[in-house]
């Protein structure tokens, strides 16, 4: 089991830990309930430098991103990021993942650069996958063990973080970043993606600044009284935004299009891999699409449980489900055939020998 460079604060903090993805991650520290409710109402920070980040460098690296990734990366200038996915050539996904058109001074005259960050769980299978459908001008890199990344989340993190840079951090929109000095660490990629849904931002850093940040971050946000927060409520809060899970939601079995990712799918780019599988599919029409839902009861959805119509039918399986801590109430997202899709369908989950009435209803769940 690997170790972040923050996996001897996490424990010295009393963070309940437990193996994710090959690392050795807090998954609570006061509870999952309380740090979610601090990153809603508040301010949180999460330790997610096990996330991987892979260079895309060269005179083609353009190229190579529009071949392998579902979104229009020509869209991108320097500056700016887009959530996209790894079409795999069987109509699934090998991974989704974050792509950064990093700015010029990264790379030589007549490069370009891009930075990939990828799913924990999946990097040795995307290195491999992107390397293997390199047959351009360009090169890779992973900087994954030498990189440290941050999320500070909540609405009070921009009060949190800005006595620590003189980037103005209200300046950073949704889905850009910028490159400056952080808590006197200089080459901070500073941000603003963000997968809870109540806004903040990302650092990523050198491994060996990734302590100094925390401790810096937690001393200028003391008197916010911010707080660490385990991977336990990061999937409550994604779940509530209905943001997808790799390995839950979606995995090299489904289909961006039936995943709801179809805004991230730009079909008319022109040629990725599988994109002939796509367009084919969606001319076709989808068999099944995942859907969010809540429970007419107490108890909670789980990943794997079997979703049927009214008359005991088999339509469908739960991709994940919690009890929102910001709705009181199960929710959940699954897949169900397309004549069960429609926003207020009944669907009924099937737990232990019970079936619990649930109603389709449209994302995300807490806005």
């Amino acid at each position: 089991m690997k170790d972040t460079p923050l996996t001897e604060t996490h424990i010295a903090l009393g963070a309940k830990m437990a193996e994710f993805a090959g690392y050795n991650m807090p998954i609570s520290y006061a509870g999952i309930k309380e740090e979610h409710y601090a990153v809603r109402k508040n301010v949180g920070v999460f330790d997610v430098s096990h996330m991987g980040e892979f260079i895309v460098k060269g005179k083609q690296a353009l190229d190579l991103v529009q071949w392998v990734t579902s979104n229009d990366a020509s869209k991108l200038v320097p500056g700016q990021a887009q959530y996209s996915c790894l079409p795999n050539e069987s109509g699934g996904i090998v991974d989704d993942l974050l792509v950064y058109r990093l700015f010029d001074d990264m790379c030589a005259e007549g490069e370009q650069a891009f930075m990939l960050v990828v799913n924990a769980s999946n990097m040795e299978k995307d290195w491999n996958w992107i390397s293997q459908h390199n047959k351009f001008d360009t090169r890779l890199i992973n900087i994954s063990d030498q990189t440290g990344l941050l999320a500070i989340q909540g609405p009070n993190a921009a009060k949190a973080l800005q006595s620590l840079t003189d980037v103005n951090l209200a300046d950073i929109d949704y889905y850009t970043f910028v490159k400056g000095r952080f808590a006197g660490v200089d080459n901070v990629i500073i941000s603003a993606t963000g997968y809870t849904g109540a806004g903040g931002f990302e650092l990523y850093a050198d491994a060996k600044y990734t302590v100094q940040l925390w401790n810096a971050i937690f001393e200028a946000g003391a008197h916010l009284q911010i707080q660490p927060i385990g991977l336990g409520a990061r999937d409550t809060l994604r779940l509530e935004m209905g943001y997808c899970l790799y390995g839950n939601d979606i995995d090299d079995t489904t289909s961006p299009l039936e995943a709801g990712l179809a805004w991230i799918t730009k079909l008319q780019k022109g040629d990725f891999i599988n994109s002939d599988f796509l367009k084919k599919q969606k001319a076709e029409g989808l068999q099944r699409k995942l859907v969010g839902f809540v429970v007419k009861d107490r108890r909670v959805p789980r990943h794997g449980y079997v979703i049927e119509d009214e008359n005991g039918n088999e339509i469908g399986v739960v991709t994940s489900g919690t009890q929102s801590p910001s709705l009181d109430i199960p929710i959940g997202m699954g897949y169900v055939a397309m004549l069960q899709s429609a926003i207020g369908s009944d669907i009924y989950i099937a737990i232990g020998g019970k079936k619990l009435q649930a109603e389709v209803v449209r994302l995300p769940f807490f806005s």
